[in-house]
């Protein structure tokens, strides 16, 4: 079977600051993602080689072929194991500003502008209901962005669509720093916002 390891950050845990410290960004890698890899691997060990052989995003893309048994466990791990591969890389110490080309376009058109996009992505995030993620998604059955509010770990992939652009409310992922003030960690966030890495990845589905 394929086992995963923890991905590589791709700056330093410090690189954030000030908008996200490094103590924060330090356990968040160190201890959550690493536990959901962890999980992963062992809830992957127990399953037939017909799932153990394919990519992760296979499985997440088609969850209900896991046996239930182990479904929730893997959709959990699994998911906390891609959503934070991605949450790193959508971050960047240049990050900020907004997106261009056909991702501005579209995002203009299906909001009305970018700030409103920004205002909606950050007030429904802010809203999830203990933990999750807020996510600007790709729907590629009805070829169109939206935002998806997403619960505990699960991916967006597990509904048929493709994540774009996704932030994490879980509390480890910002209450060093900003205590139980969630909508000034997801305010700040936007200064660090990779938007080369959101296009490309927009660019690719």
């Amino acid at each position: 079977m394929v086992k995963y390891d923890l991905p590589k950050m791709p700056y330093e845990y410090d690189a954030l600051e000030p908008y996200i410290d490094k103590k924060t960004m330090e356990i968040h890698h160190t201890k959550h993602h690493q536990k959901y890899t962890d999980v992963m691997n062992a809830t992957l060990e127990k399953l037939s080689p017909e799932i153990q052989n394919k990519n992760i995003l296979e499985i997440l893309n088609d969850i209900d072929q896991v046996p239930e048994s182990f479904r929730n466990a893997l959709n959990f791990n699994a998911g906390g194991f891609d959503n934070h591969r991605l949450f790193w890389n959508n971050m960047s110490p240049t990050g900020g500003g907004s997106p261009g080309g056909k991702l501005a376009d579209l995002i203009s058109s299906t909001f009305g502008s970018f700030e409103e996009f920004k205002t909606l992505f950050s007030t429904n995030t802010a809203s999830i209901q203990g933990s999750g993620w807020g996510w600007l998604v790709y729907n590629k059955n009805l070829n169109k962005i939206e935002f998806k509010a997403m619960p505990n770990q699960t991916s967006p992939r597990t509904l048929g669509l493709i994540p774009l652009l996704g932030l994490d409310v879980w509390e480890h992922a910002y209450y060093l720093k900003y205590q139980n003030k969630r909508h000034e960690y997801i305010s700040q966030w936007w200064n660090i916002v990779n938007w080369n890495e959101v296009e490309n990845r927009f660019n690719s589905v």
